[in-house]
């Protein structure tokens, strides 16, 4: 399926550009397009605190390109981006002391993130091509140096103000540390197929049979304070899921306005399922089908300049599924970039599997909210994983005048407790420093 729905776009594209007699000059796609991008230097530490570890870094510097067309035939255009890093020779020779989630073991990669065709109107917008998606339990996961991306379909409808719809169907995926678009997800394992993908959850074989992609459909609704979506998704051989969450905020006029949210989630799927039929014993505990069942909770207040919450997960124990009733996310696991409100940096319940967490999280800017202040704590209790807690700091700096678009950050997390979440049983500190300059 590689390329078939590029080519086709492609192919519509032209046909649409040769029979369309529309006053668009072809020279308008190009005079009237937009280029922009980003240029980013990270530098990830892990530090393990049990004895005879090895610790891990890496550095990459990476720039990110995107070109957009002017609109041609009534609302057609084209979209690309490049993306490039380098770790410019700071590999070390020991792959343990390399932290290939950021961009993989070698010295550097190149991937097309986006090319794509567009069609868009007052009232809805279609795409097809190698695209970034921006859903709940499917997105761009931007946290490394480059971000995640699909060969989908994607639409959305807006019948109203405040009412979106959602639909995509996906084929292939690039994961963060790939230069090409495969048939697998996070639950394969490194290097499948000739897929350079480090960072996932892993615990299928090599010789696993290769993933169908997803089908998702979704709607978000928001007037006031209210806000509330609901989706599903079909991820082929996989696990389908639905998902809601909601939110309300009393706005009080004082400026300090208190919210509440919920959100539920619930899988199945049976003996076909890839993860069934290859008997994988996700967090020690194989299943003859999957089940899940999480629900949370979210309250707090909006302050001046800030924001105060806690929040709470639970992922009932189901007997006889895979994992023992763990929520199956073929897109985020071990990136850590779930929905859930008691996900950290490090890792969270789909990480973990059955049981419950709470976390406490303040935001608050400074100096005219050029530096951000970010700070939680979160404390994990469950079945196969055991009793864990984590502090995180984030503190990122905006810069303005002749240097904006530049920005510093440093995100820091220390994760201690569990049972085979850290070598060695111990802790393990991850800093993240990210330099950005978007222009």
């Amino acid at each position: 399926m590689r390329n078939k729905l590029l080519t086709a776009a492609i192919a519509v594209v032209l046909g649409t550009i040769s029979l369309s007699a529309q006053a668009d000059s072809l020279s308008d796609i190009f005079t009237q397009g937009h280029v922009d991008g980003e240029l980013r230097t990270y530098y990830f530490s892990r530090i393990y605190g049990a004895p005879n570890t090895t610790d891990a870094n890496a550095l990459g510097v990476a720039a990110l390109i995107n070109f957009r067309s002017g609109t041609f035939a009534n609302g057609f255009s084209l979209g690309g981006s490049f993306l490039s890093a380098n770790s410019l020779g700071t590999q070390s020779g020991n792959p343990a002391a390399i932290d290939t989630t950021l961009m993989g073991p070698t010295n550097s990669i190149s991937a097309l993130g986006q090319a794509y065709l567009q069609y868009q109107n007052d009232w809805m917008q279609v795409r097809a091509g190698y695209q970034y998606l921006n859903t709940p339990w499917m997105g761009s996961s931007d946290s490394r140096v480059l971000p995640a991306s699909y060969n989908a379909v994607s639409a959305v409808f807006k019948p109203m103000k405040g009412w979106d719809i959602f639909a995509l169907r996906s084929f292939e995926w690039k994961g963060r540390t790939a230069s090409g678009y495969y048939n697998d997800n996070l639950y394969y394992p490194p290097t499948y197929r000739g897929d350079s993908s480090y960072g996932g959850l892993g615990g299928l074989p090599a010789t696993a049979t290769q993933s169908n992609g997803a089908y998702a459909l979704g709607t978000a609704y928001a007037t006031g304070g209210f806000k509330a979506q609901a989706w599903y998704y079909d991820f082929r051989q996989f696990a389908r899921m639905g998902y809601v969450d909601g939110s309300y905020t009393f706005k009080t006029g004082t400026g300090f306005d208190p919210f509440i949210a919920a959100q539920y989630v619930t899988e199945s799927g049976g003996s076909h399922n890839k993860l069934v039929s290859n008997n994988v014993a996700l967090f020690g505990v194989a299943g003859t089908r999957i089940k899940n069942n999480t629900w949370g909770t979210d309250v707090g207040v909006n302050i001046p300049n800030g924001r105060f919450e806690v929040g709470y997960n639970k992922i009932s124990q189901e007997a006889g599924a895979v994992g023992n009733g763990a929520l199956i996310s073929p897109y985020t696991a071990a990136y850590a970039t779930d929905p859930l409100y008691t996900t950290s940096m490090i890792r969270g319940l789909v990480e973990q599997g059955p049981g419950h967490a709470w976390k406490a999280k303040l935001t608050y800017s400074f100096l005219d909210n050029h530096l951000v202040l970010m700070t939680s704590y979160t404390r994990y209790t469950t079945i196969q994983r055991g009793n864990s807690h984590n502090l995180y700091v984030d503190l990122t700096y905006n810069f303005d005048g002749y240097l904006k678009g530049l920005s510093v950050r440093d995100r820091w997390e220390r994760a201690i407790g569990g049972l085979g979440l850290n070598p060695g049983n111990g802790s393990f500190t991850y800093n993240r420093v990210m330099i950005a300059y978007k222009f």
